[in-house]
């Protein structure tokens, strides 16, 4: 895992790609929300806003 984040941020900084960090940021949170609130109690309400 880390020398996958090591070899994106070479890349960004290289070719000048920085906007592809937020975007990569938040696709892993997104990610993350999905995760957790699929299997948890409140996914109903969530669904909504996702």
């Amino acid at each position: 895992m880390w020398p996958l984040l090591k070899e994106f941020f070479k890349f960004a900084r290289q070719e000048k790609k920085w906007w592809l960090i937020p975007l990569i940021v938040l696709l892993l949170l997104l990610g993350v929300i999905l995760i957790f609130t699929a299997s948890s109690g409140i996914s109903w309400a969530m669904y909504p806003f996702l």
